[in-house]
């Protein structure tokens, strides 16, 4: 599992185009304010390590938006971090599981629509810090 994490002023994500017919129809455009947005690429074998995978995924999420005592959070899926990939089923209830545990910890979480690819804005504040890559 692969993430990108940004500490972000702003993030607007926007439903752009289908991308996988199983998807259910959305169309979705909300911005977010003051917000670590993560970019999720599950890779194959992650279904298997799902447990782990889960801990470590949260404890990196609280992390970054902790170090800028952000409360707002959105997951998105992102599949181009690594050569390999996950099945679309185990990425997507993996995101509403990661999802609800940290609502769970009293955190405001968005999850992107998955099977579609959307639009961004994403203003990123300037330090290193506020942009973080992670393999987990």
């Amino acid at each position: 599992m692969k993430l990108l994490m940004f500490q972000s002023k702003r993030f607007r994500f926007r439903t752009f185009r289908k991308t996988l017919q199983e998807a259910s129809e959305q169309e979705v455009d909300e911005a977010v304010e003051a917000v670590a947005v993560i970019f999720v690429h599950a890779e194959d074998g992650d279904a298997e390590r799902r447990d782990s995978l889960m801990g470590k995924a949260r404890k990196n999420v609280k992390w970054i938006a902790n170090k800028r005592s952000l409360r707002n959070i959105v997951l998105h899926s992102f599949t181009h971090l690594a050569e390999s990939k996950a099945e679309p089923a185990f990425a997507e209830v993996f995101l509403e599981d990661l999802a609800g545990s940290l609502r769970g910890g009293g955190y405001g979480v968005w999850v992107t629509p998955f099977g579609y690819t959307c639009e961004w804005e994403l203003e990123v504040f300037g330090d290193s810090l506020a942009k973080v890559f992670k393999s987990l």
